[in-house]
């Protein structure tokens, strides 16, 4: 049984990355600092899977916690989530995302060739194109980004581009991923930011259940059908399901290599689609009041996903009423648990 080393395993996406990876027979080894995401992860992934995988508290950012899992776990490849991801907070706090997100791969990438490990799924980010490329975005072309969130994305893409150069040795999937939304099926998983939520889907989820009074749509003016702002929401189990397929890829390769692929259903919904999508999902109204565009937010993008449909026989298998549907029960899920 191969180890699997997720770092950031225990955040939204990495959760269901994991669950993903015991249900195909791989043995998974968690880092996370649990920054935004909580231990409690832990027993609800050994409650769907049946599996309670190894969990290391650590921090990227300081490389002595990452060598100790290396020292003790025979790791086979890695696929590495850990960073922070909020556009808006990146735009006021662009140093945190910089020292964060680049010194937290640079420490993990040294570890990793220094255990010659060098079978690496990375989690980037759709925000890799920018603000000036047409859409649907394709793999090749040119990387831009409109926040320090995306400009470090876009700066791991080449410093793992040029490691691939300089020893090719590394076996590398750049995954850029559009927007993921959606719940464990079993409602027993799904996303739980700490504090305020930046991202739509969450912060819908508890105007439905009451926890906060009104949702903010940020952008009512875009160049779109209604004036919200279009994305390419994609299930969060799908995504998981990419991340097995990409490291299927990295293991059947005859050679060694470096390749992106986009991650997303191929079209896009529009904020106020996503509103009354929820509301035909959970039967609730929910309330929203339109505010001022978020700086580093763009109109409209998607996908085009052929080539990871062509090279790793993946694509989206869940709608956006299934995805609205799996955030519901798990939304009501959390309320149940919560202390009256």
């Amino acid at each position: 049984m191969k180890n699997i080393l997720v770092t950031g395993g225990m955040g939204f996406i990495g959760s269901h990355t994991c669950i993903a990876l015991i249900e195909a027979g791989f043995n998974v080894i968690i880092l996370d600092n649990l920054c935004n995401s909580d231990i409690s992860t832990l027993s609800r992934i050994e409650s769907i899977t049946g599996h309670s995988p190894a969990f290391y508290f650590a921090d990227l950012n300081h490389k002595h916690t990452i060598e100790a899992v290396f020292e003790q776990q025979e790791i086979h490849a890695v696929i590495h989530f850990a960073a922070l991801k909020a556009v808006g907070e990146s735009v006021e706090k662009p140093i945190n995302y910089y020292q964060n997100n680049l010194l937290g791969t640079l420490n993990l990438c040294q570890v990793m060739q220094e255990f010659a490990v060098f079978n690496l799924v990375f989690s980037s980010s759709a925000t890799v194109y920018g603000d000036k490329n047409a859409i649907p975005y394709q793999e090749d072309m040119p990387l831009s980004a409109t926040s320090p969130y995306g400009q470090s994305k876009v700066m791991i893409e080449q410093m793992l581009q040029d490691l691939y150069v300089s020893e090719p040795s590394w076996n590398i999937s750049l995954l850029r991923y559009f927007n993921p939304i959606g719940a464990h099926p079993s409602g027993l998983l799904g996303e739980d930011p700490k504090g305020i939520p930046n991202n739509l889907m969450p912060y819908i989820a508890q105007v439905a259940t009451g926890q906060r009074d009104t949702l903010g749509v940020y952008g009512d003016d875009y160049q779109t059908p209604d004036g919200t702002g279009i994305r390419d929401y994609i299930h969060v189990v799908d995504l998981a399901d990419g991340h097995l397929k990409a490291l299927a890829q990295l293991e059947c390769q005859k050679t060694t290599s470096i390749d992106a692929y986009n991650l997303g259903a191929g079209h896009g919904y529009s904020v106020l689609d996503v509103i009354k999508t929820f509301e035909q999902a959970s039967q609730q109204k929910i309330p929203y009041q339109h505010l001022p565009r978020r700086a580093g937010d763009i109109a409209e993008f998607y996908a085009d996903a052929s080539k990871a449909k062509i090279v790793l026989n993946w694509q989206v298998e869940r709608n956006l009423l299934q995805m609205c549907e799996d955030s519901w029960r798990w939304q009501q899920q959390l309320k149940k648990e919560q202390p009256r």
